[in-house]
């Protein structure tokens, strides 16, 4: 591939990446987002509730068949399992704990031992959304907030709901029971549908045809030296390592939007995701927030902002079971259990197919990361990154009384300070500092990783070179806020 001008660049952009790529995107998930839509209009009809139920559990088998066809089997023994765990351990108190436990067991056979690694990769996000579901309900089981165990048929039914059993996201049981209720069809809806199907396509593109070329295209912050084939390149010097770190960071961050936006366009479509207050029902689900990414307040927003869903499900079900062992030890538990059971998804620049004169993209379809060495050294960095921003920006909030902490204030907060320079240049200054840790975090994830992701010893070599050419900065800035805190503590 040769050097192309800026000019021949932006003409190649629109019919050989941008067209392909948001083609390619409906081809791969039309089939979902129509079944979605029939599950929809079917709980409307005013049938009996086994019906909706047997309706869903057809449709997400269906689902499951089209992305991984036989290899379902493994989806289908795991919500078998943890139906049969349930029912043989309704009298306990502590089902929550033990079928964590369980799940955790057979998804590491499972990754380690059942079946070769590929096949098993493609169907994670499913196994991951299955296990989050069925764990959640344990605990809401032993909470009271589920009042009984259901019926095999309910189970079933909540497990491979049409609308979250590919991309997610989780939902609780009783979401689930209210989405099956049969809400009418409205504008509101229709136009939630829309959007977010709208921002997943804009999403995709930018993942695929804008950030891997940000600044040698888009934003050519070295002029012409950097207009060649992104293979070719070779980056010298610590500013340009950062750049090409920022912009794997970028790809893998809308590659994130996307799924997320589109698993709001699933689950709103089969008719979950909705607020209820009085007689005025809100389509409003939400699984990322990206501005509060790309524009963060602290890695504490980041981390709460990348999967909505997911981090209310740590919250609820890990990090409060956890807290009576300490709020540092609770979040390193909250980390490992992310780290295990992660649904957060990661779609290369070769998620969809398309071959053009300048763009060239594998045939293999979005999947999701799992247990491996960079995704879970990235998990556990973060652990330590929140928590060490967490207790430090605590303790300077106490010591200048100001709006610094990790998370905004509420605008009756007893702080005396709750603006000027001090403050906004404190802030700033952490903003940037979490703008550099998902640089840094971010730099592990790109194309390269899907074509060593059966060779772990590959991934952590790779791992490791990536935060050495950047000097492992980010831990070392945490280190340093950790000694800052420790001597003002």
């Amino acid at each position: 591939m040769g050097v192309f001008s800026r000019q021949k660049f932006f003409q190649e952009l629109a019919h050989g990446c941008l067209l392909p790529t948001a083609q390619q995107g409906l081809e791969q998930v039309w089939q979902l987002l129509v079944i979605c839509l029939l599950c929809r209009l079917l709980w409307m009809l005013g049938l009996p509730s086994f019906v909706k139920h047997l309706g869903t559990v057809a449709g997400g088998f269906y689902t499951l068949y089209l992305f991984f066809e036989l290899h379902m089997i493994w989806v289908v023994l795991l919500s078998l399992l943890c139906y049969l765990f349930l029912f043989l351990c309704r009298h306990s108190t502590i089902r929550g704990t033990f079928l964590s436990i369980t799940v955790l067991i057979y998804l590491l056979l499972g990754e380690l031992h059942m079946m070769d690694t590929t096949n098993w990769h493609k169907m994670r996000g499913s196994q991951m959304v299955v296990a989050m579901k069925a764990i959640s309900l344990a605990f809401d089981l032993d909470r009271g907030v589920v009042t009984s165990v259901p019926s095999p048929i309910e189970f079933m039914g909540y497990i491979y709901f049409v609308g979250t059993v590919i991309f997610g996201p989780w939902i609780s049981f009783n979401s689930y029971k209210e989405a099956l209720e049969g809400r009418k069809l409205s504008l509101a809806w229709l136009f939630k549908v829309s959007l977010s199907w709208v921002k997943s396509q804009i999403c995709l593109v930018i993942s695929n045809c804008v950030a891997p070329y940000l600044f040698p295209y888009f934003i050519p912050v070295f002029g012409d030296k950097l207009l060649r084939s992104k293979k070719r390149r070779k980056i010298r010097g610590s500013a340009a390592k950062w750049l090409l770190a920022y912009e794997n960071t970028m790809s893998f961050h809308f590659s994130n939007y996307f799924v997320g936006y589109l698993s709001e366009t699933t689950a709103t479509l089969a008719g979950a995701g909705f607020t209820e207050e009085k007689e005025n029902l809100k389509w409003d689900m939400s699984v990322s927030k990206p501005l509060n990414i790309e524009f963060p307040r602290s890695m504490v927003e980041v981390v709460t902002s990348w999967n909505l869903p997911m981090s209310r499900f740590l919250h609820t079900y890990v990090f409060k079971s956890a807290l009576r062992f300490g709020t540092f030890s609770a979040i390193m538990v909250t980390y490992t259990a992310s780290a295990l059971l992660h649904v957060s998804t990661y779609i290369s620049n070769t998620a969809f197919m398309s071959t053009s004169v300048l763009f060239s993209f594998d045939s293999n379809s979005c999947g999701f990361q799992g247990l491996s060495f960079h995704l879970g050294a990235v998990l556990i960095s973060l652990g330590f990154i929140t928590y060490i921003e967490h207790v430090l920006r605590k303790r300077l909030a106490v010591i200048f009384n100001a709006c610094i902490l990790s998370k905004k204030c509420q605008p009756n907060c007893s702080h005396q300070n709750k603006k000027g320079l001090c403050v906004y240049m404190i802030n700033i200054a952490f903003s940037a500092l979490a703008i550099l840790h998902l640089a840094y975090l971010g730099s592990v994830f790109n194309s390269s990783v899907d074509y060593m992701e059966d060779d772990e010893d590959d991934i952590t070599h790779h791992t490791i070179q990536k935060w050495s050419e950047l000097s492992w900065t980010s831990h070392w800035v945490t280190f340093g806020c950790w000694i800052l805190y420790r001597l003002i503590l």
